[in-house]
């Protein structure tokens, strides 16, 4: 856990860095995050969000930046929609097991 913790600092610096305040995510930041981090992941939230939709939902304040906490709603939205998402995949390949043996 608390490495999966350091990856997620080390990740948000790596963009925040880039430009402006470097302990923010502008827009351009978090989109390259997103692209590059994300990609994956992205495919199992269930409605689709553009970048300037995510971007309003996580900018809590409204300051057009996005700090660490903000970021940190992406990363548990996500990570909740995959756990689901591999539940789905087991109990689908569970029930196709199931059913296979009903087979013979």
């Amino acid at each position: 856990m608390e490495k999966a913790m350091d990856v997620i600092i080390d990740v948000f610096h790596q963009f925040s860095r880039r430009e402006g305040d470097r302990d923010t995510l502008t827009k351009k930041e978090l989109k390259m995050m997103i692209e590059k981090q994300l990609a994956n992941y992205l495919k199992h939230v269930k409605n689709k969000a553009s970048i300037d939709q995510i971007m309003k939902d996580l900018d809590v304040n409204k300051d057009a930046q996005i700090s660490f906490g903000e970021m940190m709603l992406l990363v548990t939205r996500v990570t909740c929609a995959t756990h689901e998402h591999l539940h789905e995949v087991e109990d689908h390949q569970h029930q196709h097991h199931h059913q296979h043996q009903h087979h013979h």
